[in-house]
């Protein structure tokens, strides 16, 4: 679908006139009329008006195949995740459970952004890569080459012990750095690496985090 067919569909859902729709994003409704005659496209300022509008991504608005991926924790941006500014305006660099209404919302990455901003916070994700890759040689294990920003609560699996007591080891109220990664060999299981200023873990685990164990732990 072509952006004018994109702000035709916006506009008739929303049961807006091209005077309305002209009215609310500040420009003539000759304007209106010529974007959805294909002869123009918004400016980069309007676009950002009508993404706040109907609640949409700019990419989406221009129809663009460009996937987006939060830049804190590494998933993937739809137009139903994608952050927002504290007036409204998306905010297509992260998803909306890391950063709302002009806040980072992850206890790890806001102290690194207050302490040193972000090019020390990548400093330490690629120390922490460099420990991991230095001192782990663990069998099917790829090098890992990076890591995401991850709230406690997705990585806290529950480990049963050799006497069958089941423990978690992490907060779930807390953030850390992690990644998942393909065992080399195939297979179902995946391979689970976390880490933050105190320690780092490898585990092991089946489809959607069932069966964990763990694989290695140690303090930095």
């Amino acid at each position: 679908m072509k952006t004018k067919e994109i702000i035709f569909k916006l506009r008739t859902q929303h049961g807006l006139s091209q005077d309305e729709l002209a009215e609310k994003v500040f420009v003539t409704r000759q304007a209106v009329s010529r974007w959805e005659n294909g002869e123009t496209v918004p400016n980069i300022e309007t676009l950002k008006r009508l993404s706040q509008l109907f609640q949409i991504s700019i990419n989406a608005l221009l129809d663009s195949p460009q996937q987006l991926v939060c830049q804190c924790c590494g998933m993937p941006i739809e137009d139903s995740n994608v952050s927002k500014e504290i007036n409204g305006v998306p905010n297509q660099e992260y998803c909306h459970w890391c950063y709302a209404d002009g806040e980072f919302t992850l206890d790890f990455w806001k102290q690194y952004i207050r302490v040193g901003g972000k090019e020390k916070f990548e400093e330490f994700k690629q120390q922490l890569i460099l420990e991991f890759n230095e001192i782990l040689h663990i069998e099917g294990l790829p090098k890992i080459e990076n890591l995401n920003v991850l709230p406690g609560s997705f990585v806290n699996l529950e480990y049963r012990l050799p006497n069958g007591i089941l423990v978690k080891f992490l907060d779930d109220k807390a953030t850390y750095l992690g990644n998942q990664l393909e065992c080399e060999f195939g297979g179902e299981r995946c391979f689970g690496i976390v880490a933050n200023m105190d320690f780092l873990l490898v585990c092991t685990y089946g489809e959607n985090g069932e069966d964990p164990e763990l694989v290695f732990y140690k303090k930095r």
